[in-house]
């Protein structure tokens, strides 16, 4: 569909609505590789406070995006993980990697964006 036909749907600006909120799609993009615990997650993510986190991953759970895993051990481990809804982003934050190594700024001079994903 040419770009000048497309009509602004509803769930086409609740998507863009939901990724838009300031750290969501990093949070995303953080878990896809594979589930982590909450202060990893934390730890990837510069000037993200626990606070924010917290609501962030309660909002992305609540979108079915994001699933959250309790394991009874001591102590209690908690993982976060992106659900089939979650991973189904993932060609999109490969074409906005593509789009900014090309468009923003000069180009990293190694792969050091997706390196640190996927560690």
């Amino acid at each position: 569909m040419p770009e000048h036909d497309m009509e602004l749907c509803s769930h086409f600006e609740k998507a863009l609505e939901l990724l838009s909120k300031r750290w969501t799609a990093l949070i995303v993009f953080t878990l896809l590789p594979g589930p982590l615990r909450f202060a990893h997650i934390e730890n990837a993510i510069p000037n993200l406070s626990g606070k924010v986190l917290s609501e962030r991953l309660k909002e992305l759970e609540a979108e079915g995006l994001v699933l959250r895993s309790v394991y009874p051990e001591i102590p209690v481990r908690i993982e976060y993980s992106l659900t089939e809804k979650g991973q189904a982003l993932s060609p999109l934050f490969d074409n906005i990697y593509e789009w900014s190594a090309r468009w923003i700024g000069s180009e990293p001079t190694s792969d050091s964006c997706r390196e640190s994903n996927e560690q």
